[in-house]
């Protein structure tokens, strides 16, 4: 690994200590130039020098780390976020999917994080905008998601998609536009991350976004048929949940 420069944001003193330590300690290619505990201190900084990593924690004392990033916009820091272990910001990240390290970190989030780093791998500015409307406005539905397919990002609107189809370790998706994708991630993640989200696991290789639900058909042990003429089949242990969901949509 080549020589990196590194500016470090925390707002709690410790944490910022001990993430020096451990690069200071593990990671002799990393020169840290500075640190701050502020938005104010992280800009007087990043006002001087743009280091090569930015570790950034989210919720800082005298706002978040977006309004560092809003300052200044064309920063090419390759970014860590660093976040507490919070169920509103995990779940905003892996809609963004945006890596991050959750405090507290292991040796190994650590690694793999300055790894993706040094390689340059950075989110583009709709990730970070779907990031930043999950974690400021936590209430609220997401109205997009981002995918990794093979190649590339695809940020697409959860209104656009149909369904889900398992493929080993992969998941297929389904839009209303008639197109698909095949996207880098398991079934059980998209079924985690979207059951509150108007989409129902009907079957272990399925999960379908209930607003494109048009009828159950109760023979041929049950299936679902969808406005875009698909079926889809329901298993016997969900068929009493989808019955119970399809009362309520």
């Amino acid at each position: 690994m080549k020589n990196l420069t590194a500016i470090l944001v925390d707002d709690i003193p410790a944490a910022l200590q001990l993430l020096a330590s451990d690069i200071q300690q593990k990671y002799a290619s990393i020169s840290i130039i500075g640190q701050a505990k502020s938005v104010v201190e992280a800009a007087k900084l990043l006002q001087k020098e743009e280091p090569d990593i930015l570790f950034l924690d989210i919720m800082l004392g005298d706002g978040t780390g977006f309004d560092l990033l809003e300052i200044f916009p064309n920063l090419r820091s390759n970014i860590i976020f660093v976040t507490a272990s919070d169920e509103y910001a995990i779940k905003a990240f892996k809609f963004a999917a945006i890596d991050y390290i959750l405090k507290p970190y292991s040796d190994k989030d650590l690694q793999l994080a300055i790894q993706k780093a040094s390689l340059k791998i950075k989110p583009d500015k709709e990730q970070l905008r779907i990031l930043k409307d999950a974690i400021s406005l936590p209430n609220q539905r997401p109205q997009k998601i981002s995918l990794h397919t093979l190649d590339k990002i695809i940020v697409v609107d959860l209104n656009d998609i149909i369904r889900c189809k398992s493929d080993n370790n992969y998941t297929e998706f389904f839009f209303s536009d008639k197109t698909k994708i095949l996207v880098t991630k398991t079934l059980k993640t998209f079924s985690n991350l979207l059951k509150r989200h108007q989409f129902l696991r009907v079957h272990q290789s399925h999960l379908v976004n209930s607003k494109y639900i048009k009828e159950f058909i109760k023979s041929d042990g049950g299936y679902l048929v969808l406005k875009d003429k698909s079926t889809v089949p329901v298993s016997i242990r969900k068929r009493t949940e989808v019955m119970e969901a399809l009362h309520t949509i």
